[in-house]
């Protein structure tokens, strides 16, 4: 009882600093939100007057969260001076603020990527019929942005931990072994190294891009995130194949995008010797001519190959991408074997039996 009521008596002595405390740390919590609410209410009524704007929204949409922490944080630690804190109270708090200054501040960074991406999208569109140039761009800006988060992570967990005299201690013994430990991690993490390398490699030669169209391990898809260690092309009927990075500086692989997205399509028609070419050739073309998906280029029709029993016929017809392409291979082919069946149904594929002649 005597300890309880010594503590009570220290506490009611010390009661206004306690309540000034209590104040400036409220006070300063409570006034860094209020920045937060101010900033973000004049940044939605920008928005709300230009409707077009993109950074604007973009900072609303990202950053909202991570700086009604960073803010009431940052005011924090300048009004923390006006407590009447003790030496080793003051020395606590100011770590603790240090500490969420920095973490809070990191994660604003990282938001920001995000809004810089953003900007980065909106001007240069990948909808766009001929988007090479902003195909290029992307690949490289997400694989930036993810080095420039790994850093940003990296330096503040660094600054967190270097603010404590133990850790800075640890750290000079540790740099004396860094050349044996960097050997033992190396080694350990050849393949991870190696994957780290070849999206450098990628990311700046590009013989991929974000969107290009791919033929991998024998699956038509467009590449649609590539990350440090692997790229996921998404596979037309919406299945993700996942494959390394290495996979694409050592093995060979389709690109149908890697400097146009302009395609030639093919399409094989087996017909009897008794179909008139000439007729299928121009129904090709005049067919082909009404079609949008058609671009203009290319329209062909040969006789690649004779067979015993039939005749090959080749179909070129161009478009713009490889989803047009396709689409206009499908229908061409469909309005052709219509064509035949219809106006010459005997010269469709068909397996002869001459038996032997009989002399009356």
């Amino acid at each position: 009882m005597k300890k309880v009521s010594e503590l009570l008596h220290q506490l009611f002595e010390n009661f206004p600093e306690v309540l000034t405390t209590l104040g400036v740390l409220a006070g300063g919590l409570l006034g860094g939100f209020l920045v937060k609410v101010i900033l973000f209410a004049l940044l939605r009524a920008y928005c709300r007057r230009k409707p077009g704007a993109v950074l604007a929204p973009s900072v609303a949409r990202h950053l909202g969260r991570a700086t009604a922490f960073f803010l009431p944080v940052l005011v924090l630690s300048l009004v923390l001076p006006l407590a009447p804190l003790g030496p080793a109270a003051r020395e606590v708090m100011r770590r603790i603020l240090e500490i969420s200054l920095i973490s809070t501040f990191a994660w604003v960074l990282a938001r920001s990527l995000r809004v810089a991406q953003d900007v980065v999208r909106h001007h240069y569109q990948i909808e766009q019929a001929d988007n090479l140039r902003v195909r290029k761009l992307l690949t490289q800006l997400q694989f930036v942005q993810k080095v420039v988060l790994s850093l940003i992570i990296l330096f503040a967990i660094g600054l967190i931990l270097m603010s404590f005299a133990t850790v800075r201690k640890l750290g000079a013994g540790l740099l004396t072994s860094a050349g044996i430990l960097s050997v033992i991690v190396g080694l350990a993490a050849q393949r991870s190294i190696s994957n780290f390398l070849a999206g450098f490699q990628i990311a700046f030669t590009q013989p991929i891009r974000i969107d290009d169209v791919l033929v991998v391990e024998g699956e038509w898809g467009r590449v649609e995130e590539i990350t440090f260690t692997y790229v996921v092309v998404r596979i037309w009927d919406e299945r993700r194949l996942v494959l390394p990075l290495n996979y694409f500086i050592e093995k060979p692989f389709q690109n149908w995008s890697r400097t146009t997205s302009q395609l030639i399509g093919t399409v094989f028609l087996y017909v009897d010797y008794t179909l008139p070419v000439e007729a299928v050739r121009q129904e090709l073309q005049h067919f082909v001519a009404q079609q949008p998906l058609w671009d203009q280029r290319v329209c062909a029709l040969q006789v690649t190959d004779s067979k015993e029993k039939t005749m090959e016929l080749r179909l070129l017809v161009s478009a713009a991408d490889a989803g047009r392409a396709f689409d206009l291979r499908c229908a061409v082919r469909e309005h052709l074997v219509g064509f035949i069946q219809r106006h010459y149904p005997t010269a469709l594929p068909r397996t002869r039996l001459d038996g032997p002649t009989t002399v009356g």
